[in-house]
Formats: structure tokens, sequence, C-alpha cells
């Protein structure tokens, strides 16, 4: 089935669920009113209260997730390797187009402590990216990039790690770390884990009611394919009717929530995804070429219960190229350019725009 095929029928398979639901919210009210058991006169009066890592009507947090995503067709046009500057317009090597981008995407977060007083989560990720490219003009040999993408894609294998620490009953820190190893290579053929591409983040944040969560941090990150160190904020807010909410983490992702029943809510946003792949045929004296790709979705997502804590994702949108240009890094060094800075790429490419979709099971949280 061709990727458009997919996408058609995915994005028909959501407006038909999404015509099939019902505001069937309970009220504010028919719920149970805990804090009326506030001023029990329990044994222990020194115990310390500690906020939670959620709000009310927050979308469910994923345990594991097994996902398949699609592009549609869009226009490729690579340059030859070289030095480019910034603001260069490097001529075209390559030129192609993209009838087919995914494929399996795969990844965990599981509780290794959970406590009030901490929650402690180790995950890992793997995806994997095939293209399906018909070279409508070469002007380069065979060793170019475009034929490596159609013959061995692209794949990202990582470990992340994640703690969230309530300091008393409104305040919190989140910290985690990622560590991605993203190239050319297969499992049976792994890169050198001299390559891998490290993330990290810390935010301070408070929850001042059970309907509001907000916090302010700094990150280490390659969400735009490139090194970059950036500020966070994170902002989740549910209304008191429950029916609508917005969860942000910025730059990173922004989505407003509409909840039409606690089994059944639709998101609309979008997030910036991307690392750093490295691609090993064109990675030559002791240098490494890695493409930094980068990626802004704009999309709805629909996710709904199966069964259990067993939810159906389904996603459909717009996927813009925030970044394919390369670097080459010496010895498999990175660098830091940032906004200023004036280093040259080693590649200078341009993806067109490309509708996509995506469908995913989770098994969610309580």
């Amino acid at each position: 089935m061709h990727a458009h095929h997919i996408l058609l029928l995915l994005m028909l398979v959501f407006a038909s669920t999404l015509h099939a639901q019902q505001d069937t919210l309970p009220a504010p009210n028919d719920e149970e009113d805990y804090s009326q058991y506030d001023d029990l006169d329990f044994a222990d009066q020194k115990a310390r209260g500690f906020c939670s890592q959620k709000i009310f009507g927050q979308s469910p947090m994923r345990f594991i997730s097994v996902m398949w995503d699609a592009q549609g067709p869009y226009d490729l046009r690579l340059s030859p390797i070289g030095e480019w500057p910034v603001d260069a317009d490097a001529p075209v090597a390559e030129e192609g187009r993209a009838t087919y981008t995914g494929g399996l995407r795969l990844m965990a977060n599981i509780p290794v402590v959970s406590r009030n007083n901490i929650i402690w989560q180790l995950g890992a990720t793997y995806w994997d990216t095939r293209y399906s490219i018909s070279p409508t003009s070469t002007m380069q040999d065979a060793a170019g990039l475009m034929p490596i993408l159609a013959g061995r894609g692209l794949r990202t294998t990582g470990l992340n790690t994640t703690i969230f620490k309530p300091l008393n009953e409104t305040h919190f820190l989140i910290f985690q770390g990622i560590a991605d190893l993203s190239g050319d290579y297969f499992l049976d053929d792994m890169q050198s884990l001299q390559y891998l591409r490290y993330g990290v983040a810390l935010v301070w944040g408070k929850r001042p009611h059970d309907r509001l969560q907000w916090g302010v941090g700094l990150s280490r990150t390659y969400r735009a394919g490139a090194i970059n160190y950036l500020p966070v904020v994170q902002y989740n807010y549910t209304s008191a009717d429950r029916r609508w909410g917005l969860e942000f983490l910025l730059p990173a992702r922004a989505h407003y929530r509409r909840t039409f029943n606690p089994r059944s809510l639709l998101l609309a946003g979008y997030e910036l995804e991307g690392q750093s792949y490295r691609i090993a045929e064109l990675s030559t004296n002791g240098n490494s070429l890695e493409v930094r790709r980068g990626e802004l979705r704009l999309r709805l997502e629909h996710q709904r219960q199966l069964v259990g804590f067993v939810w159906l994702s389904m996603q459909a949108g717009y996927r813009y190229d925030w970044s394919f240009d390369a670097d080459e890094l010496p010895g498999g060094r990175d660098f830091f350019r940032g906004i200023f800075g004036s280093q040259p790429f080693a590649m200078l490419n341009n993806l067109g725009g490309a509708l996509y979709g995506q469908v995913g099971v989770h098994l969610v949280s309580p």
C-alpha cells in the first residue's frame, strides 16, 4: 500500500471516530471531594505531603508504545560535500522524490521507583526510518547521500531516565537525561558508542492546584537536529469543567486538549523532533559526517481507550523540514553552532513538506 493510501485511510478512520464521540464527561460536582478528609486525626501528624506529577484531565502517561509512522511524497535537493557558509546557496548535487518515508517506532518508560516523595523512570527508544526515493536527476556518483538513504535508511536507539522529585505539596523538580545512537547502521552492525549524543533537561515547577502545573528550566537537546542549549517552559492546565486543557513543553511541543469523555480525547498542536545521524559511508579521514535532521510536525492526535490500560492513538498532520543539513565532525567530536555561529556546513540540503500519519497502541499508567 502506497504512503498516500495509508494517509487517506488514517484520515478516514480518524474522522469517523471523532464523529462517533459524545460529550459524556461527568459534571465536576459528581466527583468525590477528597478535601473533606483533610482534617481527619491520623496518628502520624508529622506526615509530609508531596505534590503529584500529573493534573486532572491530562492525557495518559505511556509506559509502552508500538507505533507506525508514514510520510507522503516530497522532493529532495541535496548539495555536494564541501564547506558551505550558513547563509550560502550551495549547488545541487542530487535531486529526487521520496515516495515513502517511515517505519516502526518502539518506546518504553518503566517506573523503577514510585513513591510519594520521588518517581524514577527508565526508558528505551527505537525508531526505524526507511526511504523509497526515485532520482529525478543525479549529478554525483553512487556514493551520494540519496542512495544511502534509500538503501540503508536511518535509525535511532536510545536510553533515557526521568526523575520527578516533589519538594513539598506545591513545588517540584524534574530531571531528564537522554543518550541516543543515531545513524545509517543496522542492529546487526551497530556503530561505535563513540557517537552517542546526549541530552539533558532540568525543570523547577509549581503545582498550585489539581488543574494547573507549570515550570521553567534549561535543556541541552538535539530536537532541531544540531546540539542546542535552550530554556524550557512547562505549562499544563485543565479547565474547571474538565472539557479542555493545554499541554505545553516549549519549545519541544504544545497542544490544545479537548476531552470528549474519560476514554477519548483530541490533541491539536505541534511537536519538534530530530536527532544527529552519522552517515558511516560518507564519514572519512577520521571525521563523522552527521545529518542534522529536525522536523516540525503540525498535527491532530486522537487518543482513545481500547480496553483497560490499552489505548489507541491516531495522528494526521503536516511535516515541515526544519533541518536536514550535515556537519563534518573531526574525530566525531560535536560542536555548538547556535544562532550566531559561523561554522560552515558540510552539506546544505532541502526536503519539501509532506503530509504524514501515525498509528500507535500504548500501555498507559492507571
